[in-house]
């Protein structure tokens, strides 16, 4: 840990698309431990035997989901511009995990994964058999029961849906004449919006929450944004403290 007055952290907004959407969070990692080293960047290290870069990661998406608002804390131990870090960055991340934003803040903060409690997330179920009514009846059961049961890995879980799960939105996908070849269109699914809260005893990850109360999986999940919830209810941008 650096003791020099100009130490602070850089804040970096990234994305997470295509194909990369597929790797793990260790993997993501990993990647961008390889691109800050690339893009040459001062950073902190840890005490100890094992010394490693100081980075802190907002929550860790789900593998197959895809992001437009994944963060990372890079603590420094002298202040660098911005605007300069980022042209290093960009130019230094595989192009499907490219930073978009970045921001030097003070370097005493909350850390980023227990501070980004909310989360808005663009989901799509495809299936003519998949309406409105059918999500809705079923989350609407699932929040009448109040607790979500679920698998992870071999090992039962539960999770508190009335405090998870805030708000969300349903739109039909349609498209595309009907069978008989008339001018109407058919539902092919349905757009669902979520707006999620993790809490200490845990998250809600929507292909839990689909599979629950559809039995299948979604066809797309996309992070649309990370926020901070104060303790009047309002949201902090992780891009707007400091």
């Amino acid at each position: 840990m650096s003791n020099d007055a100009g130490a602070c952290r850089l804040r970096v907004r990234y994305v997470k698309e295509g194909r990369l959407a597929h790797l793990g969070h260790l993997e993501v990692m990993g990647t961008v431990l390889r691109s800050v080293r690339r893009a040459e960047l001062p950073f902190e290290v840890s005490e100890g035997f094992a010394k490693r870069m100081r980075i802190q990661f907002s929550q860790a998406l789900p593998v197959g989901a895809s992001s437009v608002a994944e963060y990372y804390d890079l603590l420094m131990p002298v202040r660098l511009d911005a605007q300069e870090a980022l042209d290093r960055l960009k130019a230094a991340t595989p192009t499907l995990l490219a930073p978009q934003e970045a921001r030097v803040l003070p370097r005493r903060m909350p850390a980023l994964e227990a501070w980004a409690n909310r989360a808005l997330w663009d989901v799509d179920i495809l299936g003519e058999d998949v309406t409105p009514d059918a999500v809705r009846d079923g989350i609407e059961a699932a929040l009448q029961k109040g607790t979500l049961e679920f698998m992870r890995g071999t090992k039962p879980r539960t999770l508190d849906l009335t405090s998870t799960l805030v708000s969300y939105e349903l739109e039909a996908i349609s498209g595309g004449a009907d069978d008989d070849g008339g001018r109407g269109v058919h539902t092919r699914g349905v757009h669902l919006g979520l707006d999620t809260r993790v809490t200490e005893r845990g998250s809600l990850r929507p292909a839990v929450l689909i599979n629950a109360v559809l039995g299948r999986a979604p066809n797309r999940v996309c992070r649309l944004s990370q926020w901070h919830e104060e303790r009047d209810g309002s949201l902090t941008s992780p891009m707007s403290v400091g």
